[in-house]
């Protein structure tokens, strides 16, 4: 006996899922015989139809984060942010200092040409090799 469209019938109208439904043994033709939500509430006030509890984890158990690919942090190269900070904070004093007057075209094409080398390491280095 096929009781598939009771059985869903059954859930629709007593709010749960089509698994928590259960029809008592020795009942299956009362419940072939239903087919109105009625007759579906009736048979579950009189027991012939009963909804299973819900079933579920009782501890929440809590996972150790695990090392895998996507939690090793790699250790940061800061090489280039380095380098484009001294580079231009370096050619900012070369522009400073050809606007001034105090170096000529030719001396400003060579030091910018030092300062992408990274010959200066900082704008004291940079002057004293002016003075020089």
């Amino acid at each position: 006996m096929n009781l598939a469209k009771r059985k869903m019938l059954a859930a629709r109208v007593l709010g749960v899922g089509k698994g928590r439904i259960l029809f008592v043994a020795g009942q299956e033709s009362r419940i072939k015989d239903a087919i109105s939500r009625q007759d579906i509430l009736d048979l579950h006030k009189d027991g012939a139809i009963s909804i299973k509890e819900i079933g579920g984890r009782k501890i929440n158990i809590k996972r150790k984060n695990r090392r895998k690919t996507g939690r090793i942090k790699k250790k940061v190269n800061n090489r280039k942010a380095e380098y484009v900070i001294i580079t231009r904070k370096l050619r900012g004093v070369v522009r400073g200092l050809f606007r001034m007057g105090k170096i000529d075209n030719d001396k400003r094409r060579e030091l910018r040409r030092q300062v992408r080398a990274r010959k200066f390491k900082s704008k004291r280095h940079l002057k004293e090799s002016l003075e020089e």
